[in-house]
C-alpha cells in the first residue's frame, strides 16, 4: 500500500507515536491526513486535519465514517495503559477500560471503514499493537491481555478482508518514549523510528512489521523450550 496520494485516518494523533505516524504519512507523500483525537483542540501538527474521536464512542466513528469517505489507510493507534498486574485489586476495572479502547475500538473502526476501503480498492488497516502482546511481565498484566485480543483481532481482519484486497498490517514494539512510559524504567525508542519502519513495512507490503529489537527478540524467543511468555519456572 503506498502512501503517495493516500488518505489517512490516524487514532490517538495528538501526541506521541500517533502524532509521529501522522507526520510520516505527511512526509510519505499522502494526500490528505485525518488527526483523531478525544479533543481535536490537542492536536497540534500542521498540515494534518483534526478529527473528533473517541474510539470508544460509537457516534464518534460514525460521525468518522461519513466525514471520510475516501479513505485508504486506516491506522489503529489509539491506547491506553494502565499499569495494572492481572491479579492486582484494580485489575477488572483496567482490563474493561483498556480491552474497550484497545481492542473494541480498533474493531469498531476497522469494521466501520471496511466497507469504505472495499470502495477505494481494497486499502490498508494498521493495528499498533506492542511486543506485550505475546508476553507479560510485572505491571502489564491488564495491557498485555488488551494488546493479546488485538493481536488475535489483526489475524482474523487480514483473513476476513483478504477478498477485498485489504492489507493489514500488524506493528510490533517495545516501549517507546512518550507520555504514556514516562513511569517506564527501560530503553526506550523514539516514536519517529517507529513510525517510519511502518511506514516502510506498509509500502513494502508486508502484514507484519518488528519495529524495534525489544519485538525482534521477544519473538525469536518462541522458538527456545521455554519461551519468555511462560515466565520464570516454580521452584521445585
Amino acid at each position: 500500500m503506498n502512501f503517495q496520494d493516500a488518505v489517512v485516518l490516524v487514532t490517538g494523533a495528538n501526541r506521541g507515536l500517533g502524532k509521529a505516524l501522522a507526520q510520516a504519512a505527511l512526509a510519505a507523500g499522502a494526500r490528505k491526513v485525518y488527526a483523531g483525537a478525544r479533543n481535536p483542540a490537542a492536536v497540534t501538527l500542521a498540515g494534518v486535519t483534526p478529527i473528533q474521536i473517541d474510539v470508544t464512542k460509537e457516534a464518534d466513528i460514525a460521525a468518522a465514517v461519513q466525514a471520510i469517505p475516501d479513505l485508504t489507510i486506516l491506522i489503529n493507534n489509539a491506547g491506553i495503559f494502565s499499569g495494572s498486574s492481572v491479579a492486582g485489586p484494580e485489575a477488572l476495572a483496567s482490563v474493561r477500560a483498556e480491552m474497550d479502547t484497545n481492542f473494541y475500538g480498533p474493531m469498531a473502526l476497522s469494521l466501520a471503514f471496511a466497507p469504505t476501503l472495499k470502495r477505494n480498492g481494497g486499502g490498508a488497516i494498521v493495528n499498533i499493537l506492542s511486543a506485550l502482546s505475546w508476553i507479560t511481565i510485572p505491571g502489564s498484566g491488564t495491557y498485555s491481555i488488551s494488546k493479546a485480543a488485538a493481536w488475535a483481532l489483526t489475524n482474523g481482519l487480514r483473513a476476513d478482508l483478504h477478498a477485498q484486497n485489504t492489507q493489514v498490517l500488524a506493528a510490533h514494539m517495545g516501549y517507546m518514549d512518550t507520555d504514556m512510559t514516562g513511569g517506564v524504567d527501560a530503553p526506550k525508542s523514539a516514536p519517529a523510528d517507529i513510525a517510519r519502519a511502518i511506514v516502510t513495512a506498509l509500502e513494502a507490503g508486508e502484514d507484519e512489521v518488528l519495529t524495534d529489537d525489544t519485538a525482534r527478540q521477544v519473538k525469536q524467543g518462541f522458538t527456545i523450550a521455554r519461551s519468555a511468555y511462560l515466565g520464570e519456572p516454580r521452584a521445585a
